[in-house]
């Protein structure tokens, strides 16, 4: 699985939108790695942000 799918995976288990502190939190994983996966996410607009700095699955 790739940081991509475990951020995804992590925004869907949570059920709520989540600011990127938040996902580094439950994920466990490194913040640059996070940030790099988002990037990626809001790109292919994989995520949305219903509110500033808060993102959520599409």
């Amino acid at each position: 699985m790739d940081s991509a799918d475990k951020v995804l995976e992590t925004m869907r288990k949570a059920g709520e939108p989540l600011n990127t502190g938040k996902i580094v939190e439950l994920s466990g994983m490194d913040r640059k790695e996070v940030e790099k996966a988002m990037k990626s996410l809001k790109k292919e607009e994989r995520i949305v942000s219903p509110k500033r700095c808060y993102w959520q699955p599409k």
